[in-house]
């Protein structure tokens, strides 16, 4: 009788619920996902930013460990020194920027090691309480410091394994005197494939193709009371076909997707108790309306990501960006590069051509890029300038080919 009542219960519940309208809340057309400490999505060097903001798929450089630390184990040179700049928002002002330095060293014939810094400036902000107060400047500013251990496992593939410590420094001083910084950690593991050298009727070639899933980590809390925050876990596949026609010239052609293993938002609606259709602030109970609940732990997150968009299958694929580029390279003293980001109207709007060039003295690298922005969103990269500058240490150590 007792478990006939609960029954009873329950389905008069349940009944009274479905009599309830519920309205999805105006305004979530689009469905942008956000992350904490966005800016290690930045394309730290020129190179990767001129080919559309790529490098799990292209040959190895020294600032691989910002896209595959796996290809470092296939490097000619024995180790080397990358530093680069970027400025941002530079349209507006002039002391926002990235910064980054990597370190490299190929240990033997299969292993290798990289450490890199990466460093936001968000600029001077300059706080006056009123005429009489002398002015507070203050720089909020987000860092990185990963390192990485890259292993061959074979002729032609590798992987690799890096930890990170991510900070965001980005709490003024209020007066409050809580103004410790958000810190947590990450995890990155890749892989990298490149065949040998193949004949072709008139040309010989070489495939490539790698994958990374970067920001593997737990959430993390700007503030004592705020909201735990996703890193921005993603995954990159890409591959890439080396097209050359001589001891002088080559052509690279490459391919890459991404995509963030993070919750989407999903669409929220509200119980219409009164049924007139309108949702009156903190008075009528919001759900999910359509979707799934994106509070969720970060390994959680990850495996939700791939099926939670509310619109299903055609708003999942909506959520992957994907990227084409190309790079013509004469006598490993030059190259010139192309490329085009896209992203989806809904999830962004990041649309982008970029170009770009590279000079090689001696043991020094020079690569510049230029971004053209191809949406109606502004980039705050667009008309920006990139610089990056290699030095590397005991070239031709290593023969690959």
């Amino acid at each position: 009788m007792k478990n006939q009542l609960l029954l009873l219960i329950a389905f008069v519940f349940v009944s009274k619920l479905s009599a309830q309208e519920v309205i999805p809340l105006p305004g979530q057309e689009r469905r942008v996902i956000t992350t904490g400490i966005p800016f290690v999505l930045i394309a730290p060097d020129a190179r990767a930013a001129s080919l559309g903001d790529m490098g799990v798929a292209t040959s190895v450089d020294a600032f691989s460990q910002q896209w595959n630390p796996s290809k470092y184990a296939f490097s000619e040179t024995q180790s080397g020194v990358a530093v680069s700049y970027t400025p941002y928002l530079s349209r507006l002002v002039n002391d926002i920027f990235l910064g980054n330095v990597t370190y490299f060293n190929r240990l033997d014939e299969r292993s290798a090691f990289a450490a890199s810094f990466k460093y936001f400036s968000l600029g001077d902000i300059e706080f006056v309480n009123d005429e009489f107060s002398e002015a507070l400047i203050q720089r909020p500013n987000e860092l990185t410091i990963d390192a990485s251990y890259a292993l061959r496992l074979s002729d032609q593939f590798a992987m690799s394994v890096a930890m990170r410590y991510l900070r965001s420094d980005l709490r003024l001083d209020d007066g409050s005197g809580d103004t410790s910084a958000a810190n947590t950690f990450g995890v990155d593991i890749s892989g990298y494939y490149q065949s040998e050298e193949e004949a072709y009727s008139d040309f010989n070639g070489r495939w490539r193709m790698g994958f990374a899933l970067q920001n593997i980590g737990p959430k993390f809390k700007y503030d004592e009371g705020g909201e735990d925050n996703f890193q921005p876990t993603n995954l990159r596949l890409g591959a890439g076909f080396d097209f050359i026609f001589d001891q002088y010239n080559k052509v690279a052609v490459t391919a890459e997707v991404t995509k963030l293993l993070v919750p989407t938002p999903p669409i929220y609606g509200f119980v219409d108790s009164d049924d007139d259709g309108v949702y009156d602030e903190g008075t009528e109970e919001v759900v999910i309306y359509k979707g799934k609940d994106p509070d969720v732990g970060f390994l959680s997150g990850m495996f939700q990501s791939f099926g939670d968009a509310p619109d299903g299958f055609s708003e999942e694929l909506k959520e992957f960006t994907w990227s084409l580029g190309a790079e013509y390279v004469y006598q490993d003293s030059f190259a010139f590069r192309a490329g085009y980001f896209n992203e989806s109207e809904e999830k962004g709007a990041r649309k982008f051509l970029a170009l770009g060039a590279g000079f090689k003295a001696n043991v020094v690298n020079i690569d510049l890029s230029y971004l053209f922005s191809a949406s109606k969103v502004q980039s705050p990269l667009e008309n920006t300038l990139r610089f990056s500058l290699t030095f590397n240490i005991g070239a031709g150590t290593y023969r690959e080919y």
